[in-house]
């Protein structure tokens, strides 16, 4: 027992005199670190040896205390006789356990051949070189090591300076990814360029074999071709503009197409077409083109349609003139023999069918029933030829603008309900509705308004053989009046309600043919035009048609 107590008695006072050493050890490091002594004794083993710097003073030593870089000082035995925060915050050690540590403990395997080379070599003169260190927690921190001699009293020492590469390193790692991506995206900007330039090769190529191709055939057209902006300036014609105005491009360029127009054409001509740019609906009117060679005029059908692009955008107007001179002038012919043909069928067939209704008005003696029955079918026959023939008339007075108009006050709703009941007379098998409104008053000419009235019952009685009912209404909206006579028959396709107006055209139907001219619907077009109204047609092919016109009310 009292062995063990002299030892842990001797055990307890070697501890006191170690940690006075230590303590005395720290407050030697701190006063060197504040330049508060020039020298330092260190222990080799067998004897005591003085440390001092020749130059050392205050300043230089809280310089190198501040500095970024480490700074340590060693032996020719690699054993750290100095060193400042900044090292031992690389290494991440406390100052006092770096201080006596050999040097090459902070030296990985991988770099100590690499570091025993430099430090021989800072012996001899000045170097530097970039090494590898590694800290208290096993990481490797690269730095610049920078190695230079220091006179000392008691012998030479090796200053080592370290910079810290580890931000340095972490950026050029960072760099050299970038440039790498930076390659990459190059290489790919490359290549997309080469296929770029390939495709607006390619596509030049086709655009100009487009462009080439397409002159071919606008230069090689009976017809005057164009193609217009949006913004309605011409930028191309063909050769056949040319050839026939015998203006060149800078004359008729932009709108200077408007001086080779008739002045009696070039309003018209003018409204429809800004009418359609604003609009983008096609194009088409009729006008007359001056001739270059001879200053004449002739007639063309003017049609133009935009062409878009994948947003709906309107790129250009591809545009024809076609000259119809020839056709106006057959047309005249037609219009004047329709005329002469008319007058000369009128008188005989008045005579005729005065002649019929003396026969039937002879009392002398009884005439046998089958011969009132022919009669009867003759007169009928005779009315519609005489309608038909009313209606040619119609047509040459249009033609003429000579269709006669007397206007007065009208009450259009007691005009629809004498029509209907004229229907009833005229055709029985059919069943009329007639569904009007209060009084409806308008200026226009009874006779010609209720010529149209018949025209539209008549059209829905003969395109409608299955279901027979027929519809007419009369209502009003803001100061129009509407009247509109809807029938259940076979109805119209898109295509025939574009031309259902137009003189002489006829629709027919593969199940029945419909007598008549075509002329109908073209003459109550024109007088409602002239009272100042709109005709249109609302129909869906195989499920009937509704004819409507609309006429100013009467204020």
């Amino acid at each position: 027992m009292e062995q063990a107590k002299i030892t842990y008695n001797e055990l307890l006072s070697e501890n006191n005199e170690l940690r006075l050493q230590l303590e005395e050890a720290n407050d030697t490091i701190y006063a060197i670190r504040t330049g508060q002594v020039d020298a330092l004794i260190v222990n080799n083993g067998d004897t005591h040896q003085l440390y001092t710097l020749k130059t050392a003073d205050q300043t230089y030593r809280v310089f190198i205390e501040k500095m970024n870089e480490g700074a340590v000082t060693i032996n020719r035995e690699g054993l750290v006789l100095y060193s400042n925060s900044r090292f031992a915050d690389v290494v991440n050690m406390p100052l006092e356990k770096v201080i006596g540590l050999p040097f090459n403990t902070f030296v990985p395997e991988t770099s100590m051949a690499k570091f025993n080379e430099l430090i021989a070599s800072g012996w001899e003169t000045e170097c530097k070189e970039e090494i590898e260190l590694i800290n208290q927690q096993q990481q490797i921190v690269p730095t610049l090591l920078s190695c230079n001699t220091l006179e000392l009293d008691e012998g030479t020492a090796l200053s080592l300076i370290l910079t810290d590469l580890s931000i340095l390193k972490e950026t050029e790692k960072q760099l050299k990814t970038r440039n790498e991506e930076l390659a990459a995206a190059q290489f790919a900007t490359e290549k997309l360029n080469d296929e770029l330039e390939d495709t607006v090769r390619d596509r030049t190529n086709e655009l100009f074999l487009s462009r080439e191709h397409f002159k071919y055939l606008a230069n090689n057209i009976p017809q005057m071709t164009w193609t217009n902006l949006p913004n309605g300036e011409v930028n191309y014609y063909n050769q056949q503009w040319y050839t026939y105005t015998g203006l060149t491009f800078e004359e008729t360029k932009e709108w200077g197409w408007g001086k080779v127009v008739h002045p009696d054409d070039l309003q018209i001509t003018m409204d429809k077409y800004r009418a359609s740019l604003t609009s983008g609906g096609i194009f088409e009117v009729e006008n007359r083109y001056k001739r270059g060679f001879d200053g004449s005029y002739r007639w063309h059908l003017n049609r133009a349609v935009p062409l878009r692009n994948e947003e709906g955008e309107i790129v250009f107007w591809v545009g024809t003139a076609t000259d119809i001179e020839d056709q106006k002038r057959e047309m005249e012919k037609r219009d004047e023999f329709i005329g002469i043909a008319s007058h000369e069928l009128k008188t005989p067939l008045t005579s005729v069918k005065g002649y019929l209704q003396l026969i039937m008005s002879y009392k002398k003696e009884d005439m046998p029933p089958i011969v009132k029955q022919y009669i009867a079918k003759a007169n009928s026959a005779l009315s519609k030829l005489q309608r038909l023939v009313n209606d040619l008339l119609d047509v040459s007075k249009i033609q003429a603008g000579r269709l006669e108009y007397a206007f007065s006050t009208i009450n259009i709703s007691d005009l629809v309900k004498n029509c209907i009941e004229n229907a009833e007379h005229i055709y029985p098998d059919n069943t009329f509705t007639n569904r009007d409104g209060k009084e409806f008053l308008i200026h226009g000419n009874a006779d010609r308004l209720e010529q149209v009235i018949m025209n539209l019952i008549s059209n829905a009685v003969k395109y409608s053989q299955e279901n027979k009912n027929v519809v007419v209404i009369t209502t009003s909206h803001g100061n129009v009046v509407r009247v509109s006579v809807t029938d259940f028959g076979i109805g119209l396709s898109e295509e025939q309600k574009v031309h259902i107006f137009e003189r002489f055209y006829r629709v027919e139907d593969k199940k029945f043919m419909a007598s008549g001219l075509g002329m109908g619907l073209y003459i109550s077009a024109e007088i409602i035009q002239n009272h100042n109204g709109e005709i249109g047609v609302e129909a869906e092919l195989g499920k009937g048609a509704t004819f409507y016109f609309e006429l100013p009310l009467v204020a």
